[in-house]
């Protein structure tokens, strides 16, 4: 049934419904729209912690990427020194060799005198003062031959009485006193073993026999063969270390990646619900403009809430690093600057060798002198002296600092630049020089040569500096 509205041509089909039945309809959409309001006010937290997801693998792609890059560090330097340490063996080998040789003919020599020795025989006829008795007293207290006794002394007799009486002193040890033996026949005693001793040198060999020197020579020869398998064995170790390494970083880097895919993906299926959320909500609003345009005010208690409920959806931007899937013409950009990691991979420097733990000695005495001064022993240096002689040693201090701390940190290893070493010569000498000249006795030859010592360190040091930095604008 139809009927033609007051000051309208087209005729609309009767509503038939009640005004409870409206108002339910009304309420309804409310509720719907409220119920989507309420899980799309979740997406503000998920943003934040989608964008904390993403800070995170950035932190552990950036810590990945700097383990890689100390254990490169660490076998490189693992490298250089068995290289160094092979080569050094290497070098002493002839040394070691003429070492040996030397201790087997000293072992061979001793041996010889200790026959010798062993084989002359202690008699009544060799020693002036010492008859057939004295002998065989000797040789009751083992005493036979040469190689049965070193030396004599005086000292208390046994028994604690007589005074001081000669003692023959064994060579396996201890010390006896043969009664009749005293500083008359001692001596005898002592020239026919030195005697004998002089007999024993002169006849124990010289020189090396050729069968022992072969013996020695094919040990070193032997162990060059194995330093130089070692040292070429040291090169393949480091690549298949290096190699490792690298599969361990692209595997560490694959995980990674793969728990980003799989974060990414369940982040970007909860985005596109949210999305269809929020074009559910754009829907449920136009209804219900449709529904009051259609139908007018239901009531007091229904207006306020539809008002609240046709609030426009607020406005929600992606946080800078994440794409929104409701901006598809938007090229896709990272989900978080990798920018960092990517400068800290780029300033790794190739691999070298850190810069010696020796530089603190120099650093350690200029800091000291900067704190301490130099030449001030005379209370009456002056106080300019004293403030410019610290104030150059804190300087070259701070420099030596400066450069050398950077060259001890993996990222950064490198060796300390050319010209380093004269020009921190060059201040000692010139603080050496300063104190000189402080002196109230001062040595004018001494300081003058100091003087002119450190001034030529000090331009030989800023020529080999500068010289270096124009290499390396020219190089660049």
């Amino acid at each position: 049934m139809h009927h033609r509205s007051p000051g309208h041509d087209t005729l609309r089909p009767v509503d038939t419904r009640s005004p409870s039945e409206i108002r339910a309809e009304r309420r309804r959409l409310i509720e719907s729209i409220r119920a989507h309001r309420r899980l799309l006010a979740k997406r503000p937290s998920f943003e934040q912690a989608d964008q904390r997801r993403l800070n995170r693998e950035a932190r552990d792609h950036d810590r990945a990427e700097t383990a890689h890059g100390k254990a490169l560090q660490r076998i490189h330097e693992r490298r250089a020194r068995q290289e160094t340490s092979l080569n050094r063996q290497l070098s002493g080998l002839d040394g070691k060799r003429e070492h040996q040789e030397k201790q087997a003919l000293a072992v061979l020599r001793r041996e010889s005198i200790e026959r010798s020795l062993a084989a002359t025989y202690l008699s009544a006829s060799q020693v002036n003062g010492i008859g057939s008795g004295l002998v065989r007293d000797l040789a009751a207290q083992g005493v036979r031959t040469a190689a049965d006794f070193k030396r004599v002394s005086w000292g208390t007799a046994p028994n604690g009485k007589g005074g001081q009486v000669l003692y023959i002193h064994r060579t396996k040890g201890g010390k006896v006193h043969i009664n009749g033996i005293g500083e008359h026949r001692g001596r005898p005693l002592m020239e026919w073993r030195q005697s004998a001793v002089a007999r024993a040198e002169a006849r124990a060999p010289h020189v090396l026999p050729p069968d022992e020197r072969h013996r020695i020579a094919e040990i070193i020869e032997a162990e060059r063969t194995r330093l130089q398998k070692e040292l070429a064995d040291v090169p393949g170790a480091a690549e298949a270390a290096r190699t490792e390494a690298v599969r361990l970083h692209a595997d560490a880097l694959e995980q990674l990646a793969a728990s980003t895919r799989e974060a990414a993906l369940r982040a970007d299926e909860r985005r596109a619900e949210f999305d269809a959320m929020a074009e559910q909500l754009l829907a449920l609003q136009a209804q219900l403009s449709a529904h009051i345009d259609q139908y007018g005010d239901v009531g007091r208690l229904v207006r306020r809430a539809q008002v609240r409920a046709l609030r426009p959806l607020p406005e929600a931007p992606a946080l800078p690093a994440i794409p929104s899937p409701r901006i598809p013409d938007t090229p896709a950009r990272p989900r978080v600057s990798l920018e960092k990691a990517a400068t800290v991979e780029a300033s790794h420097p190739t691999p070298g060798i850190r810069a010696s733990l020796g530089w603190l000695v120099p650093i350690v005495f200029l800091g000291l002198t900067a704190i301490l001064g130099v030449g001030e022993t005379d209370a009456t240096a002056p106080t300019w002296f004293r403030i410019a002689t610290r104030l150059a040693a804190l300087a070259m201090t701070a420099e030596l600092l400066r450069l050398w701390v950077p060259r001890r940190r993996w990222r950064t290893a490198n060796r300390m630049p050319s010209g380093t070493g004269p020009l921190a010569t060059g201040v000692f000498f010139a603080l050496v020089a300063a104190s000189m000249f402080a002196d109230t006795e001062p040595d004018g030859g001494a300081s003058w040569a100091a003087s002119v010592v450190s001034l030529v360190l000090v331009v030989v040091g800023t020529a080999l500096r500068a010289g270096k930095g124009k290499g390396a604008e020219v190089s660049n």
